[in-house]
């Protein structure tokens, strides 16, 4: 629980905690394909954020990021955990990004940190048309008529070329969208991406001084944070760590998960 909202979370493994961060507009589910390898060495913690997957979704409620990096603080201290990697995606980067700017400010608790495809720049942010009319005036009426066919249609332009999800991957997140009738909430979660200008200063900055060790794992194919989303980081970061993926798009560690887990092990071997 999280105040009055029932979570859903789901740990494996043994070893240093690591936390994965799912993105919009899916679940933990996204980890599937990894989270055995990573278990293996690993006690690998992952949870529905509020108003995802098999998670509360609740109608008028002002979801912001903020409060998703409360949700992860609470999760981890309710598990006993003192010190943490994360590995995140998308909505879940800019999650990850302010934890890492609390972390800079208070007490030190994060071993490293490695992002997937995501808007960690809003300058480099190419939001599809999906997230443009969710963002508009007529959003709540584009949740409502939301269908797979129209998920499938937008997924198919992030994905890989070479990589388009199955049938079956199409229906897992499906399902993890309709559970709780979470359309009628995409409008209200997809303000997440007029807060990212807003935290944008503070959120470089920490990435820019931080001593958490940072990689970038990127599906350079990704329409909305691809190869142009990476240039923009070497030119921010110093002594920048980052790894494209030639061909793959938004969603790499369903794409391309051995590319995936293969980068991250090496990533997590240096430290």
């Amino acid at each position: 629980m999280f105040g009055e909202h029932r979570l859903r979370y789901w740990e494996a493994g043994s070893g240093e905690p690591l936390l994965l961060i799912h993105g919009f507009p899916s679940g933990a589910w996204d980890w599937h394909y990894l989270w055995q390898p990573l278990a293996e060495r690993y006690r690998v913690i992952a949870c529905d954020m509020l108003g995802f997957g098999f998670s509360a979704k609740p109608r008028g409620h002002a979801y912001s990021l903020l409060e998703q990096a409360d949700i992860q603080q609470a999760l981890l201290s309710h598990l006993g955990v003192e010190q943490y990697h994360v590995l995140a995606h998308d909505y879940g980067d800019s999650v990850a990004q302010e934890l890492l700017a609390r972390d800079r400010e208070g007490e030190s608790r994060l071993l490293s940190m490695c992002f997937l495809n995501g808007g960690l720049f809003p300058e480099t942010h190419h939001p599809v048309l999906l997230q443009k009319l969710l963002m508009s005036p007529i959003g709540f009426l584009i949740g409502r008529r939301f269908s797979r066919e129209r998920m499938a249609g937008t997924f198919s332009r992030i994905f890989g070329p070479q990589t388009q999800p199955s049938e079956q991957e199409l229906d897992a997140f499906w399902t993890l969208i309709i559970t709780h009738n979470g359309p009628a909430v995409m409008h209200r979660l997809i303000r997440y991406m007029a807060e990212r200008p807003v935290h944008r200063d503070r959120w470089v900055s920490a990435m820019q001084q931080t001593a958490v060790p940072l990689r970038v794992i990127d599906g350079a194919a990704d329409p909305i944070s691809g190869a142009h989303m990476v240039e923009r980081y070497r030119q921010l970061i110093a002594n920048a760590d980052t790894v494209l993926l030639e061909g793959i798009g938004h969603y790499p560690q369903v794409e391309a998960p051995e590319q995936v887990l293969r980068h991250y092990l090496d990533f997590r071997d240096r430290l």
